[in-house]
């Protein structure tokens, strides 16, 4: 069975896989100030309280783009399993062309998701990540990773805004019954979710027209579900990519 263990800026999802099937998932907070004592606590914990076997653990592997965590995370896992994680990153075998300026600089978050996209929905594919940030990357028919596009996530933009401003609260990522809002409450869920879905379906349109081909559409992340039912375009979203991606690594490179 496999340990798959994404850290995000957020949050760190940890999935249990056995055979391509992914069988437990728990996500915590990720918190750069943790000691490796303190992620080999949690965790033990959170083996024990879903019915983790440490010992059917066969392998780990490990995507971060958190470099303060990835060290104790991975000394973690070796003193609970006494595995090696295998890391995401450059020299992996992935089955992807990466076409970008400086391939080496590339989040392993998109080359997961990629990867998984590419094996599960062809090619070629735009990969929606909607987390901290926003990530739209391209993987054209050939299999090639073309790049794509960042933006400040919905939840940091707007947590900003209201920092930055006097009068305009914290608000959660909800849609309010009309586009057209009439309380600044509602006014702001509308910019967060049908301003961001619009966002996302003028930038598909780009990337298309540049591209010269239609794309399938994969949606993940913490905020997927709540945005992309708002877009006008056909997305499919799926929460578990990055774990069925790091699977797909897994079994290329071990």
């Amino acid at each position: 069975m496999l340990l798959a263990i994404d850290v995000g800026n957020t949050n760190i999802v940890l999935g249990c896989i056995d055979g391509g099937t992914i069988l437990n998932v728990v996500r915590i907070h990720t918190d750069t100030r943790e000691t490796e004592a303190e992620y080999t606590i949690k965790l033990k914990e959170i083996f024990y309280a879903y019915g983790m076997d440490v010992a059917a653990f066969d392998g780990a592997i490990l995507s971060s783009v958190v470099p303060p965590v990835t060290g104790p995370i991975q000394r973690a896992v070796r003193q609970l399993t006494g595995l090696e994680c295998m890391v995401v990153g450059p020299g992996m075998k992935t089955g992807m062309n990466v076409r970008i300026d400086d391939p080496g600089t590339v989040a392993g978050d998109l080359i997961v998701g990629g990867v998984a996209a590419m094996q599960f929905y062809g090619t070629p594919v735009i990969v929606l990540d909607l987390g901290t940030a926003t990530t739209a990357t391209v993987i054209d028919e050939k299999g090639s990773f073309r790049g794509g596009a960042i933006m400040p996530g919905v939840k940091l933009s707007y947590g900003a805004l209201a920092a930055g401003t006097s009068l305009l609260p914290d608000i959660s990522i909800t849609p309010p019954k009309k586009c057209i809002a009439t309380n600044t409450v509602d006014c702001m869920r509308s910019g967060a979710v049908f301003g961001t879905a619009a966002m996302i379906d003028g930038l598909i349109d780009r990337m298309e027209a540049e591209l010269g081909q239609p794309c399938t559409v994969v949606a993940t992340g913490g905020l997927a579900s709540s945005i992309t039912p708002y877009c006008r375009r056909e997305i499919v979203c799926d929460d578990d990519l990055l774990l069925k991606g790091m699977w797909v690594l897994y079994e290329k490179n071990r």
